[in-house]
């Protein structure tokens, strides 16, 4: 696992007395601030204007006309929509003419000029079906002369849903699940959900294509690809049919996913039916795309934190990806590798990874990639003082639990004992929530309304030993 770092100043005492796990969560939030919604695109973007010309619009930094005699439209989509927009909102004001914002439920804030709605995640739902026909009727009343300011955060490819002519809502909800149990990686997930939509892969730049499009995207994929980011309703798609139908045979799941599916998949492989627009259409022409905040952003803001905390950082240059059981290994040898001194950095240490893991589902357990992973690491932490791994999604939620993730320490293997509670048995089957449900280390922090994948921060203090090890929290969920 290659890393990347420096040592940081040494500032004894500084982290001896409070726990690490303290201390995990601390940094873990520095992160999240680096990348809210609202204020990455307070950032990137202004209204300015000068003597004897109309209004210009800043967009990270660069300078780009605004419509002489046309309007001004916004669509917000994904778990940060709601204070992206109430950022363009307040650098907009009356200049904007009206605006959609569809965002997962419980993720919404009172905005002034923007419709708000609410949609089901990770499966797809009727609102969201609905909220999008509405998006797509103000998509549809723009003209040359408008501007369609588009900003984009993780999740908007379950929230921004168009089924395509001869597929139903059901049959989406059921290809989801099965691609999520299976293990498929984000950018197979949404290969497979581009080639059935009628909004994503690039079908909304064509819906609008004499409009202009700015989109302002924070990304929750690893490498940034605009392709892959919200399966890329306003980017030329370079997958096809072929490839999505490929997908579902690798994974074997033409049985569970719905025979109207692969159906569909065989037409559009077989020429029956339109390919998404690809690299060079004409409707890519005025659309431009801008990156305002990722993983990357998160782990230099969490990394600047813990070294004022007096921690020497590296950031793990391998992203976090694959199997969530695999990457635990991989954290828990580096953690072994920095005990022994033959890691990137000494001891007080804190090491960073970003990225998305997957689950192939096993058992009827509840959990999350990041519980998961923080589980898979409790028996090779066991007995080591000293230590504490965080695992957490950015944007506050974990599979299907109200929890971001979770963290262990050198101690929790004891702790579960002490509970009856084998951690073997409930990673067999994938039970990582009612694991620390039972024994402690939730981390719920509620959601965050921003999305760059998850982070996994791994702190070592040989000064903080078995005393100054702070337990995990008592798990935190809601009635």
């Amino acid at each position: 696992m290659a890393v990347r770092g420096g040592q940081a100043p040494r500032r004894e005492g500084m982290i001896v007395g409070e726990g690490l796990v303290v201390l995990a969560e601390r940094i873990f939030r520095a992160g999240l601030r680096a990348v809210d919604g609202e204020a990455v695109v307070r950032r990137a973007l202004a209204l300015c204007s000068g003597e004897g010309r109309p209004a210009l619009l800043r967009v990270a930094g660069e300078e780009r006309a605004m419509p002489e005699n046309g309007r001004l439209a916004l669509l917000s989509i994904g778990k940060a929509a709601a204070p992206m927009a109430a950022a363009a909102e307040a650098a907009l004001g009356a200049v904007l003419g009206e605006g959609i914002v569809i965002t997962k439920e419980g993720h919404a804030l009172p905005l002034r000029r923007c419709q708000v709605f609410e949609a089901g995640h990770p499966l797809p739902d009727a609102a969201g079906v609905a909220a999008t026909q509405a998006a797509l009727a103000m998509v549809d009343r723009l003209g040359r002369d408008d501007l369609l300011l588009v900003l984009v955060s993780g999740g908007a490819s379950a929230l921004f849903v168009a089924p395509p002519p001869g597929l139903a809502l059901a049959e989406l909800q059921t290809m989801t699940s099965a691609l999520l149990a299976c293990g498929a990686s984000i950018h197979e997930l949404n290969t497979v959900r581009k080639h059935c939509s009628a909004c994503a892969g690039g079908w909304l730049a064509a819906r609008a294509a004499l409009a202009r499009i700015e989109a302002l995207i924070l990304s929750d994929v690893i490498g940034d690809d605009l392709a892959t980011i919200a399966s890329g309703p306003v980017t030329p798609d370079p997958s096809t049919f072929a490839e999505a139908l490929e997908i579902v045979h690798r994974y074997r799941l033409r049985r569970s996913v719905p025979a109207a599916v692969v159906r569909h998949l065989e037409e559009g492989a077989g020429g029956r039916r339109p390919e998404t627009p690809k690299p060079g259409a004409a409707c890519f022409e005025r659309v431009r795309s801008t990156i305002v905040a990722n993983n990357e952003t998160a782990r230099r803001a969490a990394a600047a934190c813990a070294a004022s905390l007096g921690f020497s950082t590296c950031e793990v240059a391998d992203p976090l990806q694959g199997e969530a059981r695999l990457a635990a290994l991989n954290l828990v040898e580096l953690a072994r590798r920095v005990r022994r001194g033959e890691g990137p950095v000494r001891e007080p240490a804190c090491l960073l990874a970003g990225g998305e893991t997957t689950v192939v589902v096993r058992g009827k357990g509840r959990g999350g990639r990041n519980q998961e992973c923080a589980l898979a690491a409790v028996q090779g932490l066991a007995g080591m003082e000293g230590v504490a791994l965080l695992c957490a999604g950015s944007d506050g939620s974990d599979g299907p639990t109200p929890a971001a993730g979770a963290v262990v320490t050198g101690e929790t293997r004891s702790q579960a004992e002490e509970r009856h509670a084998d951690p073997r048995q409930f990673l067999a089957r994938n039970d990582a929530y009612g694991f620390f449900a039972r024994v402690g280390g939730h981390l719920i922090t509620g959601p965050t309304r921003t999305n760059v994948m998850d982070l996994a921060i791994l702190l070592l203090d040989r000064r903080a030993g078995a005393a100054g090890e702070a337990d995990p929290p008592p798990a935190r969920v809601p009635a």
